[in-house]
């Protein structure tokens, strides 16, 4: 096993694409330091303590990404970083708080941890799509999206584009970070991840994507959480009781469209599986040549074939049909 006798970080280790990353690199024989909101919270925690391996290679950690020096006990010693937490919210009435705020200043109190202490080699930052598509520029068929390019901040914020924006701004200062202090560094920008969840909970950009195909569309769904409702919760605990939840990678993510969405919405997504996303973290850390931007789209896909595919999958479910 490659990873047998080295040690490395993962922050947000109970997050989507974070589980997933902490159950490859244990499989491959590392020892992981995760950083969780609450250690002792089994909804967080449980799902990544029953990896194979955990017992014996696992610590997890409580750490604050807004706090500075949080991160210092669980960097220590590690030869490489993952920084994969970032906040992701449905909706906010306060973007620069929820969402800039913690994911720049995240971001940058993680690299600080990383520039203090020697045995961190490399870091692999997590960013998105979202910090490389969107900057005004048109998107005709002959244009190709590639890892030279940059989303426009000003842009996103004048659109609203709160979480892009926040993602930009985050990548935006990890760079100018690195080549300060000399970190080397390296970001996975992947599309929209879909695909098997190991947490017990449904993520948050699984429910971006259930807004768009439930009847409530964004507000609504928002407005149902802050009751204490989940609009799909009822599906989603079906699903899961009755069927192999790991047989559809998209199927996790319509499950929401038996609340009876009227009509679809005209989206295409940037698809990739979660499980190539965690791949893609490995091998930036493991193969020695790896450096800048690596931009992951498995498939662009309009959000109705989508849905014929979970159709085809489970011809029960009522999900909307045009």
């Amino acid at each position: 096993m490659s990873g047998e006798g080295k040690v490395v970080c993962v922050t947000g280790g109970s997050g989507y694409i974070a589980s997933w990353l902490v159950k490859l690199l244990l499989h491959r024989g590392y020892t992981v330091k995760a950083t969780v909101r609450d250690p002792n919270d089994p909804k967080r925690t449980e799902h990544l303590l029953n990896l194979d391996g955990a017992k014996e290679r696992l610590h997890l950690f409580k750490a604050n990404l807004i706090e500075e020096g949080s991160f210092d006990p669980v960097v220590d010693g590690c030869e490489s970083v993952f920084h994969v937490a970032s906040p992701v919210f449905l909706g906010t009435n306060d973007p620069q708080a929820d969402l800039i705020e913690p994911a720049v200043k995240g971001t940058l109190n993680v690299l600080k941890s990383c520039a203090k202490f020697p045995s961190v080699k490399r870091v692999i930052l997590t960013s998105s799509m979202a910090s490389v598509a969107f900057n005004g520029k048109p998107l005709t068929p002959d244009v190709v999206v590639d890892e030279t390019w940059f989303s426009d901040s000003a842009f996103c914020v004048s659109n609203k584009l709160w979480y892009m924006a926040s993602k930009t701004l985050a990548e935006e200062a990890a760079w100018k970070f690195a080549k300060e202090t000399g970190i080397d560094m390296v970001t996975i920008n992947p599309g929209f991840v879909i695909g098997p969840l190991l947490q017990p909970t449904l993520n948050s950009s699984a429910e971006l994507f259930l807004d768009h195909i439930s009847g409530y569309g964004p507000m609504g769904a928002l407005h149902a959480k802050m009751q204490g409702k989940s609009p799909w919760e009822k599906s989603w605990t079906e699903i899961r009781r009755g069927h192999n939840y790991r047989s559809s990678c998209v199927m996790k993510l319509l499950v929401g469209g038996a609340q009876g969405a009227p009509r679809l919405p005209t989206e295409i997504y940037r698809f990739v599986d979660v499980r190539d996303v965690a791949y893609a973290h490995i091998q930036a850390l493991e193969i020695p040549s790896a450096s800048g931007r690596y931009c992951l789209v498995g498939r662009v896909t309009h959000v109705s074939d989508a849905v014929k595919i979970a159709h085809e999958l489970y011809p029960t479910l009522p999900l909307p049909e045009k």
